[in-house]
């Protein structure tokens, strides 16, 4: 079986997001016992900055998708979900609107309970723990939000519209775009 360019292309950055996380969280469990003498050391200090660049990491995305979904809910504004929706089928019905600006409104939940968790794990919890929740929860949760939404979706619409996830990362990268780079989606 032949894979395509783009799947060649992105299979070094899906690779690392699945692999580079487990590594992170086995080296922090691996540095967490400390031995005498080692407060300053170089175990110490490693451990520090796996930790920090971690932790800043996390924060930085929630805190971004946060802000990003969350200043389209203002009033006047189009939800991020429903803007894309556009993208991705012209006109939508009223329904579908309603619906894609709750979507925003509960990726937005999810966004803070995932940076409220995280800050509390970290000042709170052992740090195995919170390196636990970041480094291997975040994925199959963030996995189980789309699944989520996705059942919501057939459950709370008449007539859901549908689309392949290669239309749905085509739409992201987009978005992404400045408005004056904008590629037709046919």
């Amino acid at each position: 079986m032949s894979l395509s360019a783009t799947t060649r292309a992105a299979l070094p950055v899906v690779t690392a997001l699945g692999v580079v996380p487990v590594l992170i969280h086995v080296a922090i469990v691996a540095t967490s016992r400390r031995h005498s003498g080692e407060v300053f050391g170089i175990v110490h200090l490693f451990r520090l900055g796996v930790v920090t660049a971690s932790a800043l990491t996390h924060w930085t995305i929630y805190g971004g998708l946060l802000l990003t979904f969350g200043l389209t809910l203002r009033p006047g504004h189009e939800a991020l979900l429903t803007k894309m929706a556009r993208k991705l089928h012209g006109a939508i019905s009223q329904e579908v609107a309603v619906y894609t600006r709750r979507a925003t409104f509960a990726w937005c939940g999810f966004f803070a309970a995932q940076l409220m968790t995280s800050v509390t794990l970290f000042l709170f919890a052992p740090l195995v723990v919170w390196s636990f929740y970041v480094n291997i929860l975040d994925l199959p949760l963030v996995a189980t939000m789309f699944v989520a939404e996705y059942l919501c979706r057939f459950w709370c619409l008449k007539n859901p519209p549908r689309q392949s996830l290669a239309q749905i990362v085509r739409v992201i990268a987009e978005v992404r775009k400045p408005s004056g780079e904008a590629a037709s989606l046919s």
